[in-house]
């Protein structure tokens, strides 16, 4: 669990943390460089989800050492499935982190949401729906391994 207690904005408890792969974790389907060491430094205090509909299908592989639950997702529905999936597992307790449209609802829902930019670009309404925006995955994964930059960045 990684709890950080953001003055004027929240007391989060994060003990899952939901990402997209495509765009997020990996470009053209191919995981980014460091993000394998980073998410399975992460699993030792949350538990991790890649919810993906897996564009180029190479998540599987590509995720096959890295501590994490991988869900591919069907073609129709992704948004709403996406965020399903983090009410399932409980939003108060959840961080989510992806770039796509079909990633805006479960930023909006979850305790922590964070938006990305890198190669791929992000959805304007993605973007919108985020607590934070980064434009690095390993930048992002950092803000829940130093809780402090959250701090800096959230409060009011």
């Amino acid at each position: 669990m990684v709890e950080i207690n953001v003055p004027g904005y929240a007391n989060l408890a994060i003990e899952h943390l939901v990402l997209d792969y495509n765009g997020t974790l990996a470009v053209d389907g191919v995981l980014i460089p460091g993000v394998e060491r980073a998410l399975n430094e992460l699993a030792q205090q949350l538990q991790l989800h890649v919810v993906t509909a897996d564009t180029f299908g190479h998540a599987r592989e590509e995720l096959k050492n890295v501590n994490a639950k991988l869900t591919v997702l069907g073609p129709e529905g992704q948004s709403e499935a996406k965020r399903d999936y983090v009410l399932a597992l409980g939003k108060e307790q959840t961080a989510s982190i992806g770039n796509g449209r079909n990633d805006r609802l479960m930023l909006e829902v979850s305790a922590l949401g964070i938006a990305l930019i890198q190669a791929e670009g992000s959805a304007a309404a993605t973007c919108q729906a985020a607590d934070v925006i980064c434009l690095s995955i390993l930048d992002a994964l950092a803000l829940l391994q130093q809780p402090k930059r959250l701090i800096a960045t959230l409060r009011s």
